[in-house]
């Protein structure tokens, strides 16, 4: 698989970044965004809801409670917490099964807690702190390249 990496110094840069690869997601996709606590993995979600027009990045908050959280029509995106699940038999009562059958494009916070839930064409988006304000974004999987701005 091949990777990509990339170097966001804000979070208003790492919401540019989320747009940017969500311009070269396939439809429907599935896309796991994995970091610790803090990392940025709802801030890169801001982003990659934007880019995919579902609504305004100051509407997305993190699903840690409520578990789904669905914006948009088309494509329709769901941006999934699993944090607070232990099981992969609590992840398919969400409906989770539904879900990857549609035409929509999930985006799962703490996928990788459940690997055998995932389809193999999936997107990976590691974010890892550098410091307070620097991430390490890694994105593996298709898209196979994702567009700089210049």
């Amino acid at each position: 698989m091949s990777a990509q990496v990339f170097r966001t110094g804000s979070e208003e840069a790492t919401i540019e970044l989320g747009e940017e690869i969500a311009c070269a997601l396939p439809r429907p996709s599935v896309v796991l965004l994995i970091g610790e606590l803090g990392a940025g993995k709802t801030t890169i979600a801001k982003g990659l809801v934007k880019g995919l027009c579902a609504c305004d990045p100051d509407e997305v908050t993190s699903p840690t409670y409520t578990l789904i959280h669905e914006y948009g029509v088309s494509p329709k995106v769901y941006h999934i917490d699993l944090y607070r699940l232990e099981r992969a038999a609590d992840v398919m009562a969400l409906g989770i099964d539904e879900l990857l059958a549609g035409d929509a494009v999930l985006l799962v916070e703490w996928g990788e807690r459940f690997p055998g839930l995932w389809p193999g064409n999936r997107v990976e988006i590691r974010l890892a702190w550098i410091d307070d304000t620097t991430r390490e974004v890694t994105v593996t999987g298709q898209p196979a390249s994702v567009p700089r701005a210049p």
